[in-house]
């Protein structure tokens, strides 16, 4: 049996070896020294028996090849509620589809193994055909919901789980854990996942009572959980922080640079309490501008490997919710010594850079400081000062105003210069939820920008850019902040989007510059579809990240770009910050680049997940609580426009930026059939055409917060114009009324076919990658 065995072995080895090639069995003995008549014998029926087992084919000559082996490829599995998913694997190339019976129970975000089954054919739109055939990590260990007690078939009851994506299965809850009361809101650790048996079904133990359902605030809570948010700051590190002074002294201000003489002020918004950026500015004698951006030197006190280190970059970031904040660092930090209080000083980190008035930098130091913030201003106040240039502020900071108006000056270069190079400017409107003591939400406002806001950006982005240019020129292992130029195949799909509405971008999709993507949103400026062309735009693009290679912010249209300026929030600015004084003390040779070689790369891989994890559960949240301030508007019309159509219905958008669905079993007034390439639904009988950046008008009929989602009816369907394009009449009629399938399909990004979930969920958080995040704002 042994040398069975070593023959199989031996013959295997050979042809995968040769796999380019085929054998016939008397060229393959001879080649593996078996050509003896005996051994030709046993070589033969070796070869019949690797066949039978589909380790060796038989060609068309007769001849013996090995079987090609297929790529066992791993991704992170995305489910539908109709059964099926699609499996992503690599940014670069389309998602694997699985269909429903090849999925092998897997949940939403289980790490898999796929099999190809049918690779992308060239000129199909659809990607390839696999199957799971390994769950190798499980997204979900933990869940949370609402406790529903039910004392049967063993269990004590159920979870109604919160989470979207899995809140069509049930979760049954033993007897090992706790005992939940009704309607409490809990955590449970999944013990068991779904299986051919019971496909639909969990089961675990109840781990952590989080609150009561009708609790305030046990909601916004809930969604934290969800996110394996860590929200409550370990003993070790509460008492660490405690021990670190509340002012600074005579030693940790040597080797320091001290400005505390210098007009310094932080400008922020009227709930921001974390100061961890100031500013100064003056117009030099030959023309230029000296800009000093001033950041709260966190890294000294939060040092390498301690337990508030470990605890920082275990969050990686602030997150900010609608009534809260949840901080990486704890507040006597963030709110007390590392924020730039006035009048007080600080130890923090510079970056003061000499600007023409055309908006370049020509020189530039960074280094160690000691400041003293001399105001502590508002934005709403710098707005009233240069843009309603009210009396009573401007007399109020009489000493400032000169300050504040050559800073304007100094903005509008840094813009200039921006937009020169071809930076992208999304301006989507951002919402702030005002919520009661209750945290019930009772309006909706839109967040003004104004010339403040976008000065301070500008003055933030110059900095980035300045040391990230520094360090790459130094040829040192740095952090970066990154955002890659768009795959080809997606911006083709953006430009074929904008020919809907007439739109031609001039230039190679292969060969994308900034500057055509800024000239469409010029040129879309006003229009209707703007706010959906730069939906779209944002989900043509690939994610900003951080990296240990320099690989440029496409979206900045910067060669250089990295986050220096909010460590109080941002771990990666305070790993910045570490850099770039261990290179002042210990020079830039091999043994100072050694240090950090190593760990760069994971840092820049886990800050990466901590803050999309931030963003998704900022964006629930927000959901969630629009959800909510909407139920008390059921009944009630709202002027809306299209944001996008699918097979199964519109979406539509309000003023107040709230979103939803008229499904197309709603629309009852003709048949409604989706004509992919206008992106529309058109009506079969009275061809009446809904098209995004349609206005309309809607009536609000229904809302879920927990599922967050909102449903509306059109009022008057004979308003929409008509259209003379020819409706296809579709064999399956998924478009159509007659075949819907409730509200399983609302999120699915995939009726159009095999449609990158990326490109969806990219875009709907309308988030820009700028200098900070908005203190109680949802972008970042």
């Amino acid at each position: 049996m042994t040398e069975i065995i070593k023959l199989k072995q031996t013959i295997k080895e050979h042809l995968r070896d040769n796999a380019e090639v085929s054998f016939s069995a008397e060229k393959l003995a001879a080649a593996i020294n078996m050509g003896a008549a005996d051994q030709f014998t046993q070589v033969v029926q070796t070869l019949a028996q690797l066949e039978r087992e589909h380790e060796v084919e038989v060609t068309d000559r007769g001849e013996f090849q090995a079987v090609p082996t297929k790529p066992i490829l791993t991704g992170i599995f995305h489910g539908n509620d109709k059964g099926f998913g699609f499996v992503a694997y690599d940014s670069e190339e389309p998602d694997i589809y699985i269909n429903p019976d090849h999925t092998k129970h897997a949940l939403n975000g289980d790490e898999v193994q796929v099999d190809i089954l049918r690779p992308a054919r060239p000129g199909d739109s659809r990607g390839p055909e696999g199957q799971v055939i390994e769950i190798v990590t499980h997204r979900y260990d933990q869940v949370v919901g609402e406790f529903k007690a039910d004392a049967t078939d063993g269990y004590i009851g159920e979870v109604v789980l919160k989470d979207k994506k899995i809140a069509s299965y049930k979760f049954m809850v033993t007897d090992a854990g706790l005992h939940p009361s009704e309607g409490e809101i809990v955590t449970a650790d999944v013990v068991t996942y779904p299986t051919d048996a019971q496909p639909k079904t969990m089961s675990g133990v109840a781990k952590e009572v989080i609150g009561d359902k009708d609790q305030p605030g046990i909601d916004i809570l809930s969604v934290v959980y969800a996110h394996n948010i860590p929200h409550e700051f370990p003993q070790d590190v509460i008492e660490q922080a405690e021990k670190i002074e509340e002012s600074i002294n005579d030693d940790e201000k040597k080797d320091r640079i001290d400005i505390t003489d210098q007009s310094l002020v932080t400008i922020d918004s009227i709930e921001s309490k974390d100061l961890d950026d100031a500013v100064v500015a003056w117009k030099l004698d030959n023309g230029n501008y000296h800009l000093g951006v001033h950041i709260a030197d966190v890294s000294h006190y939060v040092t390498e490997n301690t337990p508030l280190d470990k605890e920082a970059y275990k969050r990686g970031t602030s997150v900010y919710l609608t009534d809260r904040v949840i901080p990486m660092l704890p507040r006597r930090l963030s709110n007390g010594i590392c924020s730039l209080n006035p009048g007080v000083e600080r130890l923090s980190m510079s970056c003061e850079m000499e600007i023409t008035p055309e908006g370049k930098v020509v020189k530039h130091r960074i280094f160690p400081s000691v400041m003293k913030s001399h105001a502590r201003m508002t934005y709403k106040s710098v707005n009233a000062i240069l843009e309603a240039h009210d009396e009573k502020t401007r007399a109020e900071y009489k000493e400032l105003v000169p300050m504040f108006e050559d800073m304007a000056q100094l903005h509008r270069a840094l813009l200039k210069n921006r937009k020169h190079r071809g930076a992208i400017d999304f301006d989507a409107p951002e919402a702030k939820i005002i919520v009661d003591e209750q945290g019930h939400p009772t309006d909706i406002e839109l967040r003004d920008r104004g010339l403040s806001e976008r000065m301070i950006e500008s003055f933030m982005l110059a900095a980035n850019e300045t040391v990230a240019e520094h360090f790459k020129h130094l040829h040192v292992p740095f952090l970066y902040r990154v955002h890659e130029t768009p795959d080809g195949d997606r911006i083709k799909t953006f430009f074929e989007f904008l020919s809907v509405f007439g739109h031609t971008v001039h230039g190679d999709a292969n060969n994308l510059k900034p500057k055509m993507l800024q000239n469409v949103l010029k040129e879309v400026a006003g229009e209707p579809e703007e706010q959906m062309v730069q939906t779209m735009m944002l989900r043509s693009m690939k994610q900003a990240k951080y990296s240990d290679q320099s690989l440029g912010h496409f979206g900045l249209g910067a060669e250089f770009y990295t986050h220096f300026t909010s460590p109080i929030r941002r771990y990666p600015d305070t790993t910045v910050h570490r850099l770039i004084k261990w290179y002042a003390k210990h020079g830039t040779g091999n043994e100072a680049k050694a240090k950090y070689e190593d760990a760069l790369p994971e840092i820049a891989e886990h800050t990466s997940v901590a803050e999309r994890r931030g963003i998704d559960t900022e964006r629930d949240v927000d959901s969630m609580k629009k959800a909510e301030y909407m139920e008390d508007h059921v009944g009630e019309t709202f002027e809306a426009v299209v944001s996008s159509v699918m097979k199964f219905g519109l979406f539509v958008a309000l003023p107040n930026t709230v979103e939803g669905l008229i499904h197309i079993s709603a629309m009852q007034d003709d048949y409604y059939e989706y004509v992919e390439k206008h992106m529309a639904l058109v009506g079969r009988k009275f061809h009446r055409i809904f098209q995004i950046g349609q206005p309309i008008q809607v009536k609000l009929i229904r809302v879920d917060k927990d599922q967050r989602e909102v449903d509306f009816e059109l009022v008057d369907p004979k308003a929409a114009p008509t259209t003379k394009l020819r409706v296809p009449r579709s064999d399956d009629h998924r478009g159509g009324n007659r075949n819907h399938n409730g509200h399983g399909q609302r999120n699915s990004s995939h009726e159009s076919g095999h449609t990158n979930h990326r490109q969806i969920n990219r875009g709907q958080s309308r988030r820009r990658d700028n200098h900070r995040p908005t203190k109680s704002s949802n972008h970042r």
